[in-house]
């Protein structure tokens, strides 16, 4: 592939797959569910998307190829755990690219009820399938503006919040009335915080795709290790901060899946236009994360048919160095499940496809620190670790929390009703794969081979 994309446009693809328009509706639900106490989650959440990229990061560095993760459980974890994780990592963006356009469409009918839902996710999709049959330069410039809107609307926001807050904007100060007085920092018990992980490590994906983007970035070995490290501060200001923010001038009990809270909060203040200038950063919202989306899946998709784990001409390339058959490939998957949400527009269809991208995501997230923890253990066999250009700190600590803590908020999702029925599709997503692979591919995969490892 070609190494179209500059540091700039890394660092801004990592935020692009982060914020997305389910956060500004998503984020309701938590709250919803888990009151005030949604900061810890939305904590714990950071907490996990950090130790996933300090593995990652060490992955890419070492071997910066495109669709790395599908090619790192190949070598380091098994060729059948590979081809299960890396087609439900593909039917996961399938799933949750749909869902951005659908709470977008559920924000901005808000705003504009002339056009229904499903007439703003159509727009939508639109406007992404045109991006992405673009170069791979224009996707990235295209992703660096989209993101800096979003990060200004955030910036806004949060300087406006802590005005309401200290009394600067309407009648009184409010400190922590609001975020105390409605039953509590956590109503409904501190269980409802792992109750929500799941949708909070949706609302975390994507910042994976800098991994997945390795192979068309100019300079990997630098802008990788600077955006993995950039991370952290992201998180906090772009999702700790506008959501402690967030409920601390808006009633928890007042959040839901209706409309963005973020808008909701400032309507109550009577800042009416700058609740309807959120319309606007929910439509770059929705087309830049789910322009990310789109990337990695294709990405996936075409690394998966290199490795024979897919029919061979989703792995071309056309002119451009694009996996175009790929890209189109998944295109046509987000607009069926486009078309299946119009027979069920409720919330519920909505939560549901977070839910599986949930699951599938953090089987994702777990493979990546898995492969690391074996591609660690490898070189410190071979007295080989001095080799490395860039090192996952805390090596095994910070590997061995992102695989069990992600597993504990997955087995969550067994006790919560309004997701278990999530597994029941994401399950499958994982196991037929892999029972294909088993079972019907009898030929020897030829799988990107291992480089040799030479001590210098």
């Amino acid at each position: 592939m070609h190494r179209s994309l500059k540091n700039r446009h890394l660092q801004l693809i990592s935020l692009g797959g982060i914020i997305g328009s389910g956060y500004f509706l998503g984020t309701g639900y938590i709250l919803e569910k888990a009151g005030p106490a949604a900061i810890l989650a939305y904590l714990l959440g950071g907490l996990i998307v950090f130790c996933v990229m300090l593995c990652l990061a060490e992955l890419a560095v070492a071997k910066p190829v495109s669709g790395s993760f599908v090619n790192y459980t190949n070598e380091y974890i098994s060729p059948v755990w590979a081809c299960g994780v890396g087609w439900a990592y593909w039917m996961n963006w399938i799933a949750y690219v749909p869902s951005e356009m659908i709470a977008a469409g559920i924000i901005m009918h808000n705003f504009m009820p002339q056009i229904g839902q499903v007439g703003w996710a159509i727009i939508f999709g639109f406007i992404i399938t045109l991006i992405n049959v673009l170069s791979v330069g224009k996707f990235g410039e295209s992703e660096f503006w989209l993101s800096l809107i979003k990060i200004a609307a955030l910036i806004i926001f949060s300087g406006t919040a802590f005005a309401i807050c200290i009394g600067l904007i309407g009648s009184h100060y409010i400190g922590t009335d609001i975020l105390l007085n409605n039953g509590g920092f956590a109503p409904n018990g501190y269980w409802s915080i792992f109750i929500t992980m799941v949708i909070i490590l949706v609302n975390f994906q994507g910042s994976e795709i800098i991994g997945l983007a390795a192979g068309e970035c100019k300079d990997p070995e630098k802008s990788i290790p600077i955006a993995v490290r950039n991370v952290s501060w992201r998180i906090i200001a772009l999702y700790i901060i506008p959501v402690f923010l967030l409920i601390s001038i808006f009633p928890w009990n007042h959040a839901g899946l209706s409309e963005s809270p973020f808008a909701a909060a400032l309507q109550e203040y009577g800042l009416d236009q700058l609740a309807s200038g959120f319309a606007f950063v929910v439509l770059t919202a929705a087309i830049s994360c789910s322009n990310s989306g789109l990337y990695g899946s294709g990405r996936a998709l075409q690394a998966l048919a290199r490795l024979n784990m897919a029919p061979k001409w989703l792995g071309r390339l056309n002119a451009q160095g694009m996996p175009q058959n790929s890209i189109f490939v998944s295109i046509i998957g987000c607009w069926l499940i486009i078309f299946l949400y119009t027979y069920d527009t409720s919330s519920l269809a909505y939560t549901y496809l977070l839910a599986v991208s949930g699951f599938t995501g953090a089987m994702a997230w777990i493979s990546i620190c898995w492969s690391q923890y074996n591609f660690r253990r490898k070189l410190i066999k071979a007295n080989l670790v001095h080799t490395l250009k860039y090192k996952t700190p805390f090596f095994p600590y910070i590997t061995l929390f992102g695989i069990f803590i992600q597993v504990l908020c997955l087995l969550v999702m067994v006790f919560t009703e309004d997701l278990r029925s999530a597994l029941y599709t994401g399950l499958p997503m994982m196991l037929v794969p892999m029972l294909w692979y088993k079972l019907f591919r009898t030929k020897k995969l030829a799988g990107l081979p291992a480089s040799p490892i030479r001590k210098k």
